[in-house]
This record gives structure tokens, sequence and C-alpha cells, in this order.
């Protein structure tokens, strides 16, 4: 069943769409900033602590925040742009093209 919607509520629901891409974005800014700051915090904290720079920045304990908060992310980007941001109709499409191109190269 198909919406008829005026052009007033079609605005609408662009602006929020827009405005939860926007959030989306911010969200994803502020998490690449604030991680790069911990992370080298720890890595000083450990080196301060008596490790050696490999050792500090090769510890998987500083990165733990980046794991956990990165599937938050992943959670609001799923939210934000749907399953269609990785398999859409034009990715369906684009691959039936290269598969179809293939098959008639080995001929």
């Amino acid at each position: 069943m198909e919406r008829n919607l005026t052009q007033e509520q079609k605005y609408i629901l662009a602006k929020k769409r827009v405005e939860k891409i926007s959030k989306f974005y911010k969200h994803l800014a502020t998490y690449i900033i604030v991680n790069i700051f911990l992370t080298a915090i720890f890595i000083v904290g450990d080196v301060n602590d008596g490790d050696t720079f490999k050792e500090a920045f090769l510890d998987y304990h500083n990165y733990k925040i980046w794991l956990f908060w990165g599937i938050g992310i992943v959670f609001q980007a799923l939210n934000t742009f749907g399953l269609s941001l990785f398999m859409n109709k034009d990715w369906e499409e684009k691959k039936i093209k290269k598969y179809m191109e293939e098959t008639n190269y080995k001929r």
C-alpha cells in the first residue's frame, strides 16, 4: 500500500533522515578523535611504567575501548543506514552483471 505524502511531509521525513545521518557522522568523528587521544594516553602511561614503546604500542589492552565503542558505532550505522548499506539492490545488480560478464569471457 503506497502512501501519498505532501511535499511538507516529504520534507520533514527527509530532514529527519539527514539529521540522523549527520548525528552518526558526528558520533563517528568523536569516536575516532577520542580513541586516538585515549590510546596515546594509555601508551604513554605504559611507557612511563617501564614498557618499551613497541610493547606499549602492541598491547591489546590499549585498544579495547576501540572494540567496545566500535560495536556501538556498528549498531548505530545499521540503525542509520540499514542493511542496505552493505547489500542493496545496486550491489545485487552490479554482482549479477559482473558474474554474467565473467561467464561470457570464459566461454
